[in-house]
């Protein structure tokens, strides 16, 4: 009888344990997913903004380095994507990303300002749909971003709690998963004025 009764706690134990690994692991790949959702549409914008140059490039001849400044943003951009998406939640990539991303903002809020001086630019029917390509991506990338830093913070949350903190090392969740934040202030900034 006693024997029963150990058996019976015994795999109560191992269930109550199993469920925790189960939890944690749902938790991290669903923040990992949300991560996915991210660089899908970060991809997309890093691929209009070279369309964008280009067809700025004819009418704008010379503005040629703050043109340049946005493909080099761009690039920046593309290679913190790329150390992020092998760690999604990493302090150090999401960090990384964070800065590549406010520069690439930057370089494109110079470049909005720019091309006001350029009418023709502004009505041309290609610089009018990759614009509004840009904005909807922008759009998805936020709500994608909001999606994925919810996912991390339940995700920390569960971690972080009782019992599963016990666990959660011995389960190979060392860590909280840091959450991506772009700094839309200093892009804010950074933008140069315009007087007439």
């Amino acid at each position: 009888m006693e024997l029963i009764i150990l058996l019976v706690i015994l795999a109560g134990l191992a269930f109550w344990v199993m469920a925790i690994y189960n939890k944690l692991v749902e938790l991290k790949n669903r923040h990992e997913n949300g991560f996915s959702q991210i660089e899908v549409q970060l991809k997309r914008r890093y691929d209009l903004i070279p369309n964008l140059v280009e067809t700025a490039k004819g009418y704008m001849s010379h503005e040629r380095e703050t043109l340049e400044a946005v493909i080099q943003a761009r690039n920046q951009a593309v290679s913190g994507l790329e150390a992020a998406s092998g760690n999604p939640g990493s302090a150090a990539a999401m960090q990384e990303l964070a800065g590549a991303e406010g520069m690439l903002g930057s370089a494109l809020g110079r470049l909005n300002v720019v091309m006001e001086a350029y009418p023709d630019l502004k009505a041309s029917s290609n610089m009018m749909q990759l614009t509004e390509e840009l904005t909807t991506t922008e759009n998805k990338v936020a709500f994608a971003r909001q999606a994925f830093n919810d996912q991390v913070t339940e995700y920390n949350t569960y971690r972080s709690s009782f019992p599963p903190v016990m666990l959660a090392a011995t389960f190979g969740h060392p860590s909280d998963a840091s959450l991506l934040e772009f700094d839309d202030a200093e892009e804010i900034k950074e933008a140069p004025k315009v007087s007439f």
